[in-house]
Parts: C-alpha cells; structure tokens; sequence
C-alpha cells in the first residue's frame, strides 16, 4: 500500500466518515482524544501526518468504522488508531481538551499543548524533536525547569535525567530562533 499522508482537510473528511458510519449504526456518540502528528496538523503546526493517534481506547463500533473507511478509501487500516496510549500522561483530563472535530456521533478532542509536548518529549524521537519546537508557542510552561518538573508529574515512573532541563532548553531555544 503507498504511503498516505493527511492534511488537516483528510484527517477532517476521514473522521466525517467514520461519523457517519457510526450514525448509520445508531451508535451513541463516541469520544476521542487526539494526539501526535494529526494534533499539530489540526493546530497549523504540520502540514500532514501518516495516521490518526488517540490515547483513547477505540470500541468495536469505531474500529469498525475505521476499517471500513479505509477500505472504502485504500487507507491502511490503522489509518487511526490507539497506538498513542502507552505515551498518556498521568493527570491528562477530558474535561481539559478542546474540540478539534464535532459531530452528534463522534467528538474529537485536544489534549492542552503542554500534554502533547510531554508526551513528545517521552517519546523523543527525532520528528519528536521538530513537533516540540512547533509546540512551545502554544504551551505555558515557564521555562525548561518547569516541563522537567512537569513531565515527572505526567510521568512518575520514569528514571531522573540529569540531561534532560539542557535538552529542554535547546528545544526551546530552537523555537524562540523560528
């Protein structure tokens, strides 16, 4: 299958799709929250991204929809999906999202910014590193010691690193240069 990638626009009528789906099914509104690659292109911050990543476990009824969307339009089937959820940080709230795609039978939802950039940071992988950069004008973190202190408290388990407030701050002076 070539590889797919989605605009703010794809992801938009991809997910009105799925929606649509599900209204045929009578399902009950389903609920998403956003993450990664599709998060900063509903923001402006990326152009594409190659798949849809919640931390929200997806239901059969949404998997389903999934996959026949795909199918309909020679998507992978994992086109979106909850591949994101081992990255949640603790303390991330629904109530604290902001709607990205509303429709009677499926909202998607936003974590604040500053949660996507712990979750990056936890991650940081290479296009992790440019997404951070794009994020900081949208986070409110005071400075680098504060998204250290902050990704202990989303991530309570993780070992201390004592590079980690420099790695920070080379993140965010990047940012500043842009």
């Amino acid at each position: 299958m070539p590889d797919i990638f989605f605009s703010r626009q794809d992801i938009i009528s991809n997910l009105h799709a799925v929606a649509e789906i599900l209204a045929a099914g009578s399902h009950p509104q389903a609920r998403l929250i956003v993450v990664g690659g599709s998060y900063l292109a509903f923001h402006g911050l990326r152009d594409a991204t190659r798949d849809v990543d919640t931390i929200t476990a997806l239901d059969e009824a949404v998997r389903d929809a999934v996959h026949e969307v795909a199918t309909r339009r020679g998507l992978v089937s994992h086109w979106l999906n909850a591949h994101a959820r081992p990255w949640a940080p603790t303390g991330l709230r629904e109530q604290d999202c902001h709607v990205l795609f509303e429709h009677p039978n499926l909202l998607v939802l936003g974590p604040p910014a500053d949660q996507v950039f712990l979750m990056k940071l936890s991650a940081s992988r290479a296009p992790d590193v440019t997404d951070m950069v794009a994020l900081w004008p949208l986070c409110g973190f005071a400075d680098a010691d504060d998204v250290v202190n902050q990704f202990y408290v989303a991530y309570p388990h993780e070992e201390p690193d004592p590079f980690m407030t420099d790695y920070v701050q080379r993140i965010i002076t990047a940012a500043e240069a842009h």
